[in-house]
């Protein structure tokens, strides 16, 4: 059987992650529903955080899925759950239902999102074990970018077709994307190794490979305290940029003074350097390894927390603030690799479901926290300083587990040397 191109594979791993980050372009929909339905924005609004909260709860419960049946089987039952939800949506606004808005776009669309998610990424882990970063870096940044190349799609179907058509049509293209995406999907053969590379250790480029830690399945990666490491930094990295991308038109017109034009221009620019993150910070973390990339994401972030407050100058405000989308886009990209690298690759879907709960929790989390700290301090500055705070913690733990790993490497190369003797 002829081996199948890695870069394909790539490519429609791509294919499936820009349908479902179509999700983060929601808020087109925000006015044509307020208009057409008299829907207030909080009941609309909620739609996006029912999927985002089912995303990471179905990420989590179908990662054994993804493992069990392979990936062209959860990449198919992703397309039937998000282009059924989508297409859903149109009837419940053809019904004027906002329960069934509910239970299609954000519950039923939700778990697609969740299995389409995590499908591509534990295969592609596996068909570039020498450039991990990257390949995991593509597809999730397709996800990113999805909302730039959504946005003026849906607002183009909407004027011309209407609110429920455009569900329609999204529906059955998200599902033939998907659908079609994942029949080429499918780990490589055991013992598989990229061309030119006979044994794990030799090199690629500049690339070294590294043997895994460890091999191990979900459930045994859940006791371990590098697991909770990893959770609690995505956590924390999620919950403070998804706060930012909240409020950051409000929090620049109150702390710099920015016109509405220009907060909402700095907006979009943001999405770019969350996409470009996804991809650039993936891959460097196959130069420098993943623990090190982490690092710098939080000592930055502690950094540019603390400053954003005393800036008075808009363009500075905005690079910080493009500089820390980066570091939010750049740990979801780069979670994957770090999973392969601590746990192996045995269960690595499985895995990154159960971390991505962290996702869901940050998703909810993140804007009610920012709005209670606003209204108790009274300004977005004390939000930013305590914000702040959070990134030392987050940067305690991400040294603290370099010190796990280090006593890992040290076990593993004394009982290399014991079976070698």
């Amino acid at each position: 059987m002829k081996t199948k191109n890695r870069w394909l594979i790539a490519l429609s791993a791509v294919g499936i992650h820009i349908s479902i980050g179509s999700v983060y372009a929601w808020s087109v929909f925000t006015k044509p529903l307020q208009q057409q339905m008299g829907w207030g924005l909080k009941e609309i609004s909620f739609t996006f955080s029912l999927a985002i909260l089912f995303l990471g709860l179905s990420a989590a419960f179908l990662g054994h899925f993804v493992e069990k049946f392979g990936p062209r089987a959860a990449g198919t039952l992703s397309a039937l759950f998000f282009g059924t939800g989508v297409a859903g949506a149109g009837l419940a606004i053809h019904l004027e239902s906002l329960m069934l808005l509910y239970l299609f776009y954000g519950m039923i669309a939700g778990i697609g999102l969740g299995v389409g998610y995590i499908t591509p990424v534990s295969t592609l882990v596996k068909w570039f074990p020498d450039r991990r970063g990257l390949a995991t870096g593509l597809a999730i940044m397709g996800f990113g970018f999805a909302s730039m190349i959504s946005s003026p799609i849906m607002n183009f179907l909407i004027e011309t077709y209407g609110i429920s058509n455009t569900f329609y049509l999204l529906g059955a293209s998200y599902f033939i994307i998907i659908f079609c995406s994942a029949q080429y999907l499918a780990p490589p053969k055991a013992g598989w190794v990229p061309k030119g590379m006979e044994a794990a250790g030799e090199t690629s480029g500049n690339v070294k490979l590294k043997a895994d830690l460890r091999q191990l399945t979900a459930n045994e990666a859940v006791k371990t305290r590098q697991f909770w490491a990893l959770w609690v930094m995505l956590f924390i990295n999620v919950t403070c940029g998804i706060a930012i991308l909240a409020v950051a038109s409000p929090m620049a017109q109150e702390l710099v003074g920015m016109s509405a034009a220009g907060a909402a221009t700095m907006v979009g620019i943001m999405g770019l350097f969350n996409g470009g993150g996804r991809i650039a910070w993936a891959s460097i973390s196959d130069y420098i390894g993943r623990p090190n990339v982490y690092t710098i994401f939080f000592a930055f972030q502690v950094i540019a927390f603390f400053l954003l407050p005393n800036l008075t100058v808009g363009l500075l405000f905005s690079i910080t603030v493009y500089l820390i989308m980066t570091c939010y886009g750049g740990g979801f990209a780069s979670i994957p690799a770090y999973i392969g690298d601590l746990f192996g690759t045995k269960q690595l879907g499985a895995i990154h479901g159960y971390i991505l709960t962290a996702w869901a929790a940050a998703g909810l989390a993140g804007p009610i926290f920012v709005s209670w700290v606003r209204e108790t301090t009274g300004s977005y500055q004390g939000t930013l300083v305590i914000f702040s705070g959070i990134f030392i913690l987050a940067l305690a733990v991400s040294l603290l587990i370099r010190l796990d790993i280090r006593k890992l490497r040290v076990a593993n190369e004394k009982q290399f040397i014991k079976n070698a003797g």
